[in-house]
C-alpha cells in the first residue's frame, strides 16, 4: 500500500478539504460529457427539462446511431453522484436507452446545456457533529404517459449533509395517488431501516425515530390508521411494513407544507427559482473559490 496523501480526484470526483467541511465536484467529469456532446457554444438553460415535457416512445425520429445517446445518458448517470439536481432528469432519459428517438436526444442536450451553466456546481458537506438522520418522500402518480406508472423520489439528510437520494419509476401501475405516494413511503422506509443498521455497524446509534417528512395527509393518516379499507387493499404489505416501523418508533411521520418538501425535485420538472430553492436546500452550491 502507498499513502497518496490528502484525497484530491478519485474516478472523475474532485474532493476540496477545508477546515471544517468538504465540497466534492465532477467538474473535470462533466467538461468532458459537454466536449464528446460537441456543445462548444455558449448557450445555457436553466433548468434539466422544460416544464411539464411528457416525452413517449412514438414521437421524434428514431435515431439511425443511438450509441452516442447511450454513451451521454450513461455519463450523465454517473455524474448525478454529485449532481441530485439533475438525477430526475437523467431519470427520464434513460429510459429510452433501447430506442432513442430525436425527442429524447434534444432532452438529453437541454440536460448538458443546463450542466453547462452550473459547471461548478457541488454538493457541500459539513463537519457538524449532528449525526441524527432525517428523510423527505415523494411520488408523482401515473406521470409516465408511456405505461402510466408513478416515481418515487427520495433524499436523506444526515445532520445537515445529504447522504442518499433517489428518483425511480414504480415497479407497478396505482391505482390512485394515494397508492403511489404510499409506495414511495415505503421504499423510503426500507432506505432509512437499512442507513439505521449501517450507522449502527459503525458505532452510531439513535434512540429517536427518524422523521420522514411527507406532504400527503392521506398517507400519513393511513400509517396511524390500524383499520384497512378499499384504497389500501391494493398496498398491503407496504401498510404493514411502514406501520410496522412507525409503531416501533424507527421512523416518525411529520407532515411537511408543498413549498418546502425537498424530495419535490425527485419527483417533477420545476420552474428555475423552484429548482434553484430547492438545490440550495440540498446543500448544492457552487465551489469554493
Amino acid at each position: 500500500m502507498k499513502d497518496l496523501g490528502l484525497l484530491r480526484y478519485f474516478l472523475g470526483i474532485e474532493v476540496n478539504k477545508s477546515f471544517n467541511s468538504y465540497f466534492i465536484s465532477q467538474v473535470k467529469y462533466a467538461t468532458e460529457i459537454l466536449q464528446r456532446a460537441g456543445l462548444t457554444d455558449s448557450k445555457t438553460v436553466d433548468t434539466p427539462l422544460e416544464l411539464n415535457v411528457k416525452l413517449n416512445n412514438y414521437e421524434g425520429k428514431t435515431l439511425s446511431n443511438p450509441t452516442l445517446y447511450r454513451q451521454l445518458v450513461g455519463s450523465l448517470n454517473y455524474l448525478t453522484i454529485t449532481r441530485p439536481d439533475i438525477i430526475h432528469a437523467v431519470h427520464i432519459v434513460i429510459q429510452f436507452m433501447s430506442y432513442p428517438r430525436s425527442t429524447h436526444y434534444a432532452a438529453v442536450l437541454r440536460i448538458l446545456r443546463y450542466i453547462k451553466g452550473t459547471l461548478y456546481q457541488g454538493l457541500h458537506f459539513s463537519s457538524n457533529p449532528d449525526l441524527r438522520l432525517r428523510a423527505y418522500s415523494d411520488s408523482d402518480w401515473a406521470g409516465d404517459v408511456t405505461d402510466r406508472r408513478s416515481t418515487t423520489g427520495y433524499c436523506l439528510f444526515l445532520g445537515n449533509s445529504l447522504i442518499s437520494w433517489r428518483s425511480k419509476k414504480q415497479s407497478v401501475v396505482s391505482r390512485s395517488s394515494s397508492e403511489a405516494e404510499y409506495r414511495a413511503l415505503a421504499h423510503t422506509t426500507s432506505e432509512i431501516v437499512w442507513l439505521r443498521w449501517l450507522l449502527q455497524d459503525m458505532g452510531v446509534t439513535s434512540s429517536e425515530p427518524t422523521p420522514l417528512s411527507y406532504d400527503n395527509k392521506v398517507a400519513i393518516h393511513i400509517a396511524h390508521n390500524d383499520v384497512f379499507h378499499e384504497r389500501t387493499e391494493h398496498i398491503e404489505i407496504d401498510c404493514h411494513f411502514v406501520r410496522h416501523h412507525f409503531k416501533h418508533l424507527t421512523i416518525s411521520l411529520p407532515h411537511v407544507s408543498s413549498e418546502l418538501h425537498l424530495a419535490y425535485i425527485f419527483t417533477k420538472t420545476l420552474p428555475s427559482p423552484r429548482l434553484k430553492f430547492l438545490a440550495s436546500k440540498l446543500n448544492m452550491c457552487f465551489a469554493p473559490s
